[in-house]
């Protein structure tokens, strides 16, 4: 299994990016998984479902299955947030992972960055960032790819990609 990430503030299309760059990449036979960090409070959960039921109820994990998909839910009441490293232990095995957001962890990433967005480059600050996605030139001398060009990003993300074993 290989990583890469997608970086950037909120607003500079790391979600548009990645909803045109997984087909792409599955066109080239390529299995691909995501994993998306969200801020503050979410719900995958809809009130009123049995599983919703079930979890606020107090239970601490909700799988629910059915003959499409399953899904675990897991809520953590009071303990911390878990790392990246523990949330990948949770992923069947697949060629890519495309981690969104994370912007603070140490994995390799493309910054995605929208001029229109008026938010500071990320790669002056981060290390990690190897390439960039962007509607404007960086100021940094880095490997980039127009945010409209998928498969040159596609490109990048496949060359930047690190192993990552669980």
């Amino acid at each position: 299994m290989r990583l890469i990430g997608l970086a950037g503030w909120s607003g500079a299309g790391k979600t548009t990016l990645l909803a045109k760059l997984i087909p792409c990449l599955t066109g080239r036979g390529i299995r691909v998984s995501t994993i998306k960090h969200a801020h503050h409070r979410f719900d995958v959960d809809q009130p009123g479902k049995d599983s919703h039921v079930h979890r606020e109820a107090g239970a601490e994990q909700v799988l629910v299955a059915s003959s499409l998909r399953w899904a675990l839910i897991t809520e953590l009441r009071s303990a911390p947030e878990p790392p990246l490293e523990e949330l990948l232990t949770h992923l069947s095995p697949v060629d890519l992972v495309l981690v969104e957001g994370f912007k603070r962890d140490t994995h390799p990433k493309i910054e995605v960055f929208r001029a229109a967005n008026d938010k500071p480059w990320l790669h002056p600050e981060d290390p990690a960032i190897r390439a960039i996605a962007s509607d404007v030139p960086p100021p940094r001398d880095l490997p980039q790819a127009a945010l409209d060009d998928i498969e040159a990003v596609a490109d990048l993300a496949l060359r930047y990609a690190v192993p990552w074993h669980s």
